[in-house]
């Protein structure tokens, strides 16, 4: 049956709304995180998830956000590490690196540096309170500004998770070359959402070794970059 409009009046035809894929992809991803990061916390007794913006170092609006336990795990193999390496998180947020680090792995020890102090001390609670079985005992939390804190000489896994950038991000990487000055050996750097990759390559003495990007990452952001430095490079 045909309807005719009322005099002097038209209708228009409602559009099917557009649906944007990658939107659509971007949401059940997002989802499918934050369901597994619910599971993951509740069944080890942490708070390690949110975005927190940073009112520090904030340049270039950095925030806190944590990685993916599953990322770690695919970055740096379990059976690539022994008893005689150390790990190191630069920037540590409330923990989950550290504490997947000390559970995970056979660490000597295990080091987790953040600048912010809520932060800080969330790690320190999930740290006391976690359910989880550490392989690792011997962890330290330290609250201090990189560019002060001196890196031991026997760090030889070291993880950032986007945590500093630009100028910041090169003093970041003039102290631990200074720690491979003072005591030459094999390093490894295991850096989520690798921006400031560039720079790493750019000093000659780093190559990449591995590269883990998730089906859903959108070039950088999700992606972890895996260099090597050696006496013998």
């Amino acid at each position: 049956m045909r309807v005719d409009p009322p005099p002097g009046r038209r209708f228009k035809l409602a559009s099917t709304p557009k649906v944007h894929m990658p939107n659509v992809r971007s949401a059940v991803s997002a989802a499918r995180r934050l369901v597994g990061d619910l599971a993951y916390e509740r069944r080890y007794r942490v708070h390690t998830s949110g975005r927190v913006f940073r009112d520090v170092h904030d340049a270039e609006n950095i925030y806190y956000v944590a990685v993916s336990w599953r990322q770690l795990r695919r970055a740096l193999p379990p059976g690539s590490v022994t008893e005689r390496d150390v790990f190191i998180d630069l920037g540590s947020g409330m923990g989950r690196a550290v504490l997947e680090a000390a559970a995970t792995y056979p660490f000597a020890r295990v080091i987790g540096v953040e600048l912010i102090p809520d932060l800080h001390e969330i790690a320190q609670r999930n740290l006391a309170t976690t359910s989880r079985r550490l392989r690792s005992t011997n962890v330290e939390l330290v609250c201090q500004d990189v560019r002060r804190y001196r890196i031991p000489d026997d760090v030889t896994i070291f993880f950032m998770n986007n945590s500093v950038r630009g100028a910041l991000f090169g003093e970041v990487m003039a102290a631990i070359d200074a720690s491979y000055r003072r005591r030459p050996r094999a390093m490894r750097l295991v850096y989520h959402s690798p921006l400031e990759d560039e720079v790493i390559m750019g000093t000659g003495v780093w190559r990449r070794v591995r590269t883990v990007r998730p089906r859903r990452a959108h070039g950088l952001h999700g992606a972890t970059f895996v260099y090597e430095r050696s006496p013998d490079m």
